[in-house]
């Protein structure tokens, strides 16, 4: 199903199993083992008992066929799922094949669930990294093990796809839910958005808003929220406005997300204060309360445009609700001051970030002391010489 490149950079489906005959015993286990050769009847609570005591992962496939081969076999899906998820953690991809081959053979004695599935396409998808493997075990529930999917499994294979910027199988996999037995909902249309946008194919997702009503379903904050992103990555910073008062005008109030991924997209345009005006203004007018990534968008367009004095005083808001400058906050007004021999503004900008727990790196020394020894005036110079000197013993003793 995958393209040949793909399969070729990524783990998909090569299979090469090694026959579950063949593989000993492990000697740690070999006492727990022998439960399973005991002629006493076992209940299923004891038999999960044996498997939950093994040591070696290998032995699960021992204690399977040899469980297999009594007369009280009575597998469940608890045992299933325990002796998959146990050779997942091994990283024993080709044993878990096993298994399902064995579920697949075994069909009809004992009822598995969406949830099993779900389970096992997981593995499949994350931790082995063959997506081929997790499309065909969605594919073969109805058919090859009586089970329809939910779209709970359904969405996580369209969203492992987009994941691995599959892009030329999502729609594929798409057109298989009526098949499939799945009913489509809002995040099912989200993740296909999802898809479009991160595939560079910006109009065939805008077109999707239209799909919604016809699935009878509603778009949301996070719809709109993806178009927005995508549209501001594009440079469409008009259009992803224009997406927003949609968004209002469709009963859906913007969310603190859409409001940053917009001032985001202002501060890559060099338009800070239009986005000092959405932080400041707009969001309250909306009712959205600005959350810490507002105001760093901000603040990084402030510095980016070397307004150093507004930087600060934005810096000291947060300050005060409890917000932290990132790091590299510190490091741009710390650089920006010292080219400016702003040694005032440069005390204050060092205090605050030693407070906040961070260590000047040699680099920013080297310019925080050029700085303060080229100081126009001498009384500047020598409370920042103080601070200095407090400031390095205190790093000293980090």
């Amino acid at each position: 199903m995958l393209s040949r490149s793909t399969s070729s950079s990524r783990p998909l489906l090569r299979l090469i199993r090694k026959p579950l005959s063949t593989i000993p015993p492990s000697s740690v286990d070999s006492e727990v083992l022998k439960k399973l050769n005991s002629k006493d009847w076992l209940a299923p609570n004891e038999v999960l008992k044996v498997f939950e005591n093994l040591r070696d992962p290998t032995s699960v496939i021992v204690a399977l066929r040899r469980y297999s081969s009594r007369r009280d076999y009575k597998p469940n899906e608890a045992l299933y799922t325990l002796s998959i998820n146990i050779l997942a953690r091994a990283k024993m991809f080709d044993a878990v094949d096993g298994i399902m081959d064995r579920v697949r053979a075994e069909k009809g004695s004992c009822r598995l669930s969406d949830e099993f599935f779900y389970n096992v396409i997981k593995i499949y998808g994350n931790a082995a990294g063959r997506v081929n493997r997790a499309i065909q075990t969605l594919y073969d529930m109805p058919a090859e093990f009586g089970v329809w999917p939910s779209v709970k499994s359904f969405n996580f294979v369209l969203n492992l796809l987009v994941s691995w910027k599959l892009f030329e199988f999502v729609h594929e996999v798409y057109v298989k839910a009526p098949e499939l037995g799945v009913e489509i909902d809002a995040c099912c249309l989200n993740i296909m958005v999802k898809g479009l946008c991160k595939s560079g194919n910006l109009d065939a997702a805008l077109n999707l808003l239209d799909e919604f009503p016809k699935q009878r379903c509603k778009p949301n904050e996070r719809t709109f929220s993806t178009l927005m992103h995508a549209l501001c990555k594009a440079g469409k910073l008009d259009d992803a406005f224009r997406l927003l008062e949609r968004m209002e005008e469709e009963g859906i109030s913007p969310d603190t997300v859409a409001f940053n991924i917009l001032i985001s997209g202002l501060r890559k345009q060099g338009r800070v204060d239009e986005g000092m005006d959405i932080l400041e203004r707009t969001m309250q007018l909306k009712g959205c309360d600005p959350s810490e990534a507002s105001y760093q968008e901000v603040l990084y367009g402030l510095i980016d445009e070397e307004r150093f004095v507004e930087a600060k005083e934005l810096m000291g808001r947060m300050i005060l609700k409890g917000m932290n400058p990132s790091f590299i906050s510190y490091k741009s007004m710390i650089s920006g001051l010292c080219r400016e021999n702003s040694v005032e503004d440069l005390d204050w900008i060092l205090m605050q970030m030693v407070r906040q727990g961070f260590v000047p790196r040699m680099g920013m020394w080297r310019q925080i002391v050029w700085a303060v020894l080229s100081g126009h005036s001498h009384g500047k110079a020598s409370r920042s010489n103080r601070f200095l000197m407090d400031c390095l013993t205190d790093c000293t003793q980090l």
